[in-house]
């Protein structure tokens, strides 16, 4: 039996693509669902090319509800990742999944994080700082925003110069190489 990932993104979903592409080759890991908080996500039109069911959801259903739980039970999701998902994930989503949701963070934590720290806010927040290195931290997610346990940092270089787009460019290539290897690692450890 195939082990089931549910994707959270609420964006354009680049990290949740690469996903869909590495285990669209696997025999024994699936993506199943990509679930957003944002009916306009281009998230939901990757989701679509893959043929992969979505989810729209508001912040009623995911805050007050066991409704997203209920949904991801019913699918025997195994494993959950967030894929630029902008929403703290609430208590009874840690506790229906404890150690099985997973985050990827575009700085070395714990610099850099916190709410409102997503995206192009992290990136010039390094800019600005004047760091010589910016890098990229998957790790387990708590009830707090960029707290949970890190899994794994990798680095790159910023030059003298470097414009916000090359600093971004940078810490994508390195998501897009780390963050299925490492999602793929830790579901094949799940006991099903």
């Amino acid at each position: 039996m195939k082990k089931r990932i549910a994707i959270f993104a609420s964006g354009s979903g680049s990290n949740a693509q690469k996903l869909m592409e590495h285990f669209k080759r696997s025999n024994d890991i699936e993506i199943s669902l990509v679930l957003t908080n944002n009916a306009d996500a281009y998230v939901l039109q990757r989701a679509d090319n893959f043929e992969i069911p979505s989810h729209i959801f508001d912040k009623n259903e995911f805050y007050k509800t066991d409704e997203v739980i209920d949904l991801l039970k019913n699918l025997d999701i195994d494993f959950i990742v967030l894929a630029g998902f902008l929403w703290l994930i609430p208590k009874n989503l840690i506790a229906a999944y404890p150690g099985r949701i997973v985050n990827i963070h575009p700085a070395i934590l714990p610099k850099f994080g916190g709410k409102g720290m997503y995206g192009d806010y992290v990136h010039n927040a390094v800019i600005a700082a004047g760091e010589t290195e910016g890098g990229i931290t998957i790790h387990y997610v708590d009830e707090h925003y960029d707290e949970g346990e890190y899994i794994y940092q990798a680095k790159y270089k910023i030059d003298r110069g470097d414009s916000l787009e090359m600093v971004k460019f940078k810490g994508q290539q390195l998501e897009h190489q780390h963050y299925p290897r490492i999602v793929e690692g830790l579901v094949k450890k799940i006991k099903k």
